[in-house]
């Protein structure tokens, strides 16, 4: 993948109403040219680099929480990923974990845009020994 195209995998939350096939809807609607392929977490863009944060930037002006996405190291279709191509999938075990994460992630974006603010946990004291033993003491 060159420098001046980029392909990037857009992963809709577990908590989103929004499908992939809604997803991909959207982005064709945008009338750009680049390549879009529909996937059972989202849709994968690729094209010109700055046609494809063009269409990031409309997607989070539109789905701000829902939708989120990263730079995938390799283009539509690459021999070397691509399942119809027999390719492998190394990467897909960490893919469907952050996935289930994003419902944590959406919540709590979801509550920062409503003033939630961060609170540091109290710094847990150390016991002592002989109060550790008398905790540990079945009488």
């Amino acid at each position: 993948m060159s420098e001046s195209r980029e392909t990037r995998l857009f992963m809709i939350s577990p908590r989103s109403m929004l499908t992939p096939d809604q997803l991909v809807r959207m982005v064709h609607a945008f009338g750009e040219e680049a390549l879009i392929k529909e996937t059972c977490y989202g849709c994968l863009v690729e094209g010109p680099r700055e046609l494809v944060l063009k269409i990031r930037d409309k997607v989070r002006e539109e789905y701000r929480n829902e939708v989120f996405t990263k730079i995938r190291a390799y283009p539509c279709s690459d021999p070397r990923r691509c399942r119809a191509q027999h390719g492998t999938r190394p990467g897909f075990a960490q893919l469907e974990e952050e996935w289930a994460l994003l419902a944590r992630v959406q919540h709590g974006l979801n509550e920062v845009d409503k003033g939630a603010k961060y609170v540091a946990p109290e710094a847990k004291k150390r016991i002592s020994v002989n109060d550790f033993k008398k905790i540990c003491e079945v009488e």
